[in-house]
């Protein structure tokens, strides 16, 4: 795999791009590869020279460029500026009704819950903007939860 580029090719192995410590090989009598450590199954296209993780979903798409794997992005949905509106609407306006709120209905003076407005307007904020990073992350294909399970 070091050395010049190399198309894709079933009797070759290649490292993992889903766990990136293990090894792609071929399965037997099939036209897949299967990681020794994170034991996925891909799917191969070599007319694309790409894989596809089958066991998963959404499925992820990695392309071979000859020396390593990219992330090859879904084609069937894009994201354009009503989207990015959307996401942005949907952490702002949540957290403004709350802020609002607080404002509006201020806790009573000396009251040892005072501090609970605050803190309940950030974690609309925060809680919000986990959504909304959580569905960037799957749009651009980032498999978190399998990267930090094969880190430890």
């Amino acid at each position: 795999m070091s050395g010049s580029p190399t198309p894709l090719d079933l009797r070759q192995q290649y490292p993992c791009p889903l766990c990136r410590r293990g090894t792609l090989s071929e399965l037997t009598l099939t036209e897949a590869f299967g990681c020794d450590v994170c034991h996925h199954i891909f799917a191969v296209n070599p007319s694309k020279q790409s894989v596809q993780v089958v066991d998963r979903s959404p499925p992820l798409t990695w392309r071979w460029n000859g020396q390593r794997w990219k992330v090859s992005h879904r084609d069937d949905v894009r994201l354009n500026w009503e989207a990015w509106i959307a996401a942005i609407a949907f952490v702002l306006f949540p957290t403004a009704i709350v802020s609002l709120a607080a404002y509006a209905f201020p806790p009573l003076p000396g009251s040892p819950l005072g501090i609970f407005p605050i803190f309940w307007a950030i974690l609309t904020f925060f809680s919000h903007l986990a959504c909304v990073t959580w569905l960037i992350l799957e749009y651009y294909q980032v498999p978190v939860l399998s990267y930090l399970r094969w880190r430890r």
